[in-house]
């Protein structure tokens, strides 16, 4: 702007030097899958992180497929997504900063003239205009609502469709539900279900049984500094116009070439478990270059999204028949079976895969899940992305009894985590032996230049500290070690597939979670039991 002083009759002194534009007008969708292919998966899905403004290190790979579903309603239309879940986890900030398509309003400012239609004037309402409407705050038991409301969206959630007085109208907008839950995960689960803390006119079966994915909002990490990243990403508006051209395309089909869904899944269930595959396909694999594998981990994803409403519609409504969410593998011919993780953490049940032709196949869902592995015998545990209720105690705790010599393989003992850790094994190990008589730690471990001098300078207080427990403590370093285990002389060996680091980050001294492991969030991985 610039001013330009004039004494002449209706001449305005303000005039523009330059005008740049801020927003693009669109995005070119053919290049953006072209450069795709200059990424490994890993690397887009950090590229895509570092766009929403956080930092992809401190995230495990489940943890960040959470974070890329709530993109999923800006690629697919008609996708009807629900996150419930405690405060602070950034569970509205994409759907008001992210995209300029997408609308957040209060759950409780919502009218069926402002949604849909104005009878008196005939102006289309918010999903006529926003690709996606997002509802913050949704949750809160006291809240009142408008019950013709709810049959409108319950209409339109499954037609994509909706009427006000004689005329049908037809709309795209994805609809998304976000807010806060009143008691803890197992809390629910034991007592109630997950969508205990909604108002009492959407705590309705026929409306929960349009939402497509259930997205476990107790699995998100709370927003801390170290969370946030301040590398590169794509602009924002550039992104947003993009995923907006990507609802044009079918992906709904893809994972036929490589798995077949049950018969027993119904088509509603169906459904929404293909559109929550396609859109993570989209934002994932925008150029369509998927591998098997690949494909594995979405399906698995999006199945389990939808297990979760379904599972809390038939505690609400007995109606609601079992479902066998399982699909076969058209290749091999194995079948999967898909749990989701807080029953696997709090139901005391794990995943389990089928083979077509083993005795589990006829049975129905609930008789092929499998109790954990009981101590003492050989096998195996899997532990997922985000499961907690894991510990030292209980994982391998029975295995340790009265053992008089450890020998702990672990290349990676040396920043002060892996330190911490260490030490909650050594306790572990003193509540484990004999009163009476002395326990031998022994350590194998490797370093570095720049960490040596400091893991020898902890080793040596860990060795005067452990004395006074009765646990004589020696470490050697061996550069050419990688395999990871526990070596017990009672003849258990305890294969350790990520060593002693099986948990994510903590907040700090002020978290309750760096205390008690059972609270932590768990890194994706496996131990093997073995006797020798």
């Amino acid at each position: 702007m610039a001013y330009i002083s004039t004494d002449e009759r209706d001449n305005l002194p303000w005039v523009i030097e330059s005008l740049k534009p801020i927003q693009i007008a669109s995005g070119n969708l053919e290049e953006y899958k072209e450069g795709r292919k200059y990424f490994t998966k890993g690397e887009w899905i950090d590229a895509l992180l570092q766009t929403m403004g956080l930092n992809p290190e401190e995230f495990t790979f489940r943890s960040k497929l959470l974070q890329l579903t709530r993109l999923v309603p800006f690629v697919e239309n008609n996708y009807n997504l629900i996150e419930l879940g405690p405060k602070g986890t950034g569970k509205s900030h994409i759907f008001s900063e992210l995209s300029p398509h997408g609308m957040l309003i209060s759950g409780g400012e919502v009218s069926k003239a402002k949604l849909f239609v104005n009878n008196s004037s005939g102006e289309i309402g918010l999903v006529g205009y926003w690709d996606v409407v997002a509802y913050d705050e949704f949750a809160g038991k006291t809240k009142t609502t408008d019950r013709g409301l709810v049959d409108i969206m319950k209409n339109y959630m499954a037609n994509k469709s909706f009427s006000r007085g004689t005329q049908v109208y037809g709309a795209s907008a994805s609809m998304v539900f976000v807010g806060n839950t009143d008691h803890s995960v197992p809390y629910m689960l034991r007592h109630s279900n997950l969508f205990d803390a909604l108002p009492k006119d959407y705590y309705d079966t026929a409306f929960l049984d349009r939402i497509h994915a259930y997205l476990p909002g107790w699995e998100v990490q709370k927003l801390r500094n170290d969370i946030f990243t301040s590398d590169y990403g794509f602009i924002v508006d550039y992104l947003a116009e993009i995923l907006k051209e990507q609802r044009k395309e079918d992906r709904t089909n893809e994972y036929n070439q490589f798995f077949e869904l049950s018969d027993s899944i119904t088509t509603r269930d169906k459904t929404a478990i293909i559109k929550t595959y396609a859109g993570l396909s989209k934002v994932i694999f925008p150029d369509g270059n998927i591998t098997e594998t690949d494909a594995k981990e979405l399906l698995d994803f999006a199945i389990e999204g939808r297990k979760r409403v379904k599972q809390q519609l038939q505690k609400m409504d007995e109606t609601f028949e079992a479902v066998d969410f399982s699909y076969v593998n058209r290749l091999t011919g194995k079948k999967v079976s898909i749990e989701t993780l807080e029953v696997v953490e709090y139901l005391n049940i794990e995943k389990l895969d089928v083979l077509p032709n083993s005795s589990a196949e006829n049975t129905d869902n609930s008789k092929v899940e499998k109790i954990k592995i009981k101590p003492l015998s050989n096998g195996q545990r899997i532990i997922l992305d985000n499961q907690t209720g894991i510990s030292y105690e209980n994982l391998f705790g029975d295995y340790l009894a009265g053992a008089n010599s450890v020998t702990l393989i672990d290349p990676y003992i040396r920043l002060p985590y892996q330190l911490r850790n260490l030490m909650e094994f050594a306790k572990l190990l003193s509540e484990k032996k004999n009163k009476e008589t002395e326990l031998r730690l022994h350590l194998v471990t490797n370093n570095n230049e720049d960490f040596i001098e400091g893991a020898k300078d902890a080793f040596s207080q860990i060795t005067y500290s452990l004395e006074t427990i009765g646990i004589i403590f020696t470490y050697e370093f061996d550069e050419n070690i990688h395999d990871r285990s526990i070596k017990i002389d009672n003849g258990w060996k305890i294969i350790l597939g990520r060593g002693l680091d099986i948990w994510q980050k903590t907040g700090g001294w002020y978290d309750i979670n760096e205390y008690l492991q059972e609270k932590r969030l768990c890194k994706a991985c496996e131990v093997t039991f073995i006797t020798e």
